[in-house]
């Protein structure tokens, strides 16, 4: 698989461990270094900002996606390559994951979770057919991941509704978790009935 460009959902939060920011810019450096786009929510401040600093620090191409409001509010980051205005978090979504060949989900709070969350029901429903990498850093998503386990179990998804996303312990392992997760476009739309 060729990786031209990725979506990455993460934090603005300038609270959490620093841990997380460093996975974060980590992961921004690993993905310029490999000629990789990528596009995430455009805010300056938390792994948001360490993330796109990462990737700025070794001269790739970022691109932030962000609504009005945010701006206005002085939240986007104007040190990237690129910043796109929409008009809310809705079409932000839709504009991040688009043309993307995979979305990548580092550890978050409410709106991370909700894009991760769409991103996997759009897979299951073969609107968004690439691979989904979880970054569990410190264990982070270990609760998320036994609830998506338990919605299978108690079969309010498929067993082969697993394939959907495929969970990483660092950056370092996420492009190879892109290069070998399962292939889901043969198979989507039959699962997204079951």
């Amino acid at each position: 698989m060729n990786i031209k460009k990725v979506c990455i959902y993460c934090a603005s939060s300038r609270q959490t461990e620093p841990v997380f920011r460093q996975e974060a810019l980590r992961l921004g450096e690993i993905l310029a270094t490999n000629g990789i786009t990528l596009v995430y929510g455009g805010s300056a401040a938390g792994s948001m900002g360490a993330l796109a600093q990462g990737a700025m620090s070794q001269n790739g191409r970022v691109i932030g996606v962000i609504p009005k409001f945010m701006v206005d509010l002085e939240w986007a980051n104007q040190n990237i390559s690129e910043l796109v205005l929409v008009n809310d978090l809705q079409e932000r979504k839709q504009k991040m994951i688009e043309g993307t060949d995979a979305a990548i989900a580092l550890p978050g709070g409410s709106g991370t979770l909700d894009e991760l969350l769409e991103a996997i029901t759009w897979k299951r429903l073969g609107i968004y057919l690439n691979p989904i990498i979880i970054v569990n850093t410190n264990q982070f998503y270990d609760p998320l991941i036994e609830q998506l386990h338990k919605c299978i179990d108690q079969r309010f998804m498929d067993q082969r509704h697993s394939h959907l996303w495929t969970v990483v312990d660092e950056a370092t392992e996420v492009l190879p978790a892109i290069q070998t997760a399962p292939h889901w476009m043969e198979e989507a739309r039959y699962f997204a009935a079951i």
